[in-house]
């Protein structure tokens, strides 16, 4: 029994309508109604996870995502994590985590992962892991490439939380799945799934409602926004931790 999906679902649906965001969803029919499936998203917002999960919803489907393990070490955000069934993933030991995803795939639930496994600072498709494709082969489950855009608006990496911004437009698509073999290129299918996923991303920012004369921080360099550039991005991400930047 859900004792702790369904009301988070509901706090964050009247969260939705009180910040009156513009959910545009599309592509939640390729989301199967019964057995195992690889939701693979983008990932530009520390809230993804929460609009991901939106395009499962018209199935009846609630997904468990794979998130990293200090979120599970939170007071407040652990106990949810845990009764929602999300997979704690320890990035020193990620074969436990990686057999649990299978194993609640095979048991005919849906699973969440971001590939890029972590927030892309340049809003364009970070070099995605293999571990989607893998889990999904082993699995005998379809792969199902994802988008979310807009919802960097509202808090990414590097910038202020900004919870209180209303009438934002989120997209969220979901692409057509596709069923990794056992005699396929998991590398090929890899290199093919961020092809997807990048696909879906410019699309969605090709549909996006708002088009701002100014650099905004929330558009990416090649569309004219002050984002990073991807190879500004990895340089970013490659120093430590509370480091600045050198002038």
């Amino acid at each position: 029994m859900e004792l702790v999906y369904p009301p988070v679902i509901a706090a964050c649906k009247t969260m939705f309508r009180v910040l009156d965001l513009k959910l545009d969803v599309r592509g939640a029919e390729h989301i199967p109604a019964s057995g195992g499936a690889v939701l693979a998203c983008t990932h530009v917002s520390y809230l993804d996870f929460i609009f991901c999960g939106l395009a499962g919803l018209p199935s009846g489907r609630k997904t468990r995502f794979m998130a990293k393990e200090q979120i599970f070490r939170n007071r407040i955000a652990g106990p949810l994590m845990r009764g929602m069934r999300h997979i704690s993933v320890d990035r020193a030991a990620g074969q436990a985590s990686y057999q649990e995803a299978v194993a609640k795939l095979r048991a005919g639930e849906v699973v969440g992962v971001f590939p890029e496994a972590t927030i892309s600072r340049s809003f364009t498709v970070k070099p995605i892991k293999t571990g989607a494709v893998r889990m999904a082969e082993e699995a005998g489950v379809p792969v199902i490439p994802m988008t979310v855009w807009g919802s960097q608006r509202l808090w990414t990496k590097g910038r202020p939380k900004n919870l209180t911004q209303r009438h934002v437009p989120v997209l969220i698509r979901a692409g057509d799945p596709f069923h990794p073999g056992k005699d396929d290129d998991l590398e090929a299918l890899t290199a093919d799934l961020r092809e997807r996923m990048s696909a879906l991303l410019d699309q969605a920012q090709a549909d996006y409602p708002e088009k701002p004369a100014t650099k905004e921080f929330w558009l990416p360099a090649h569309l004219g926004g002050s984002a990073p550039t991807p190879e500004e991005a990895a340089a970013l991400d490659e120093r430590p931790r509370g480091s600045k930047p050198t002038t």
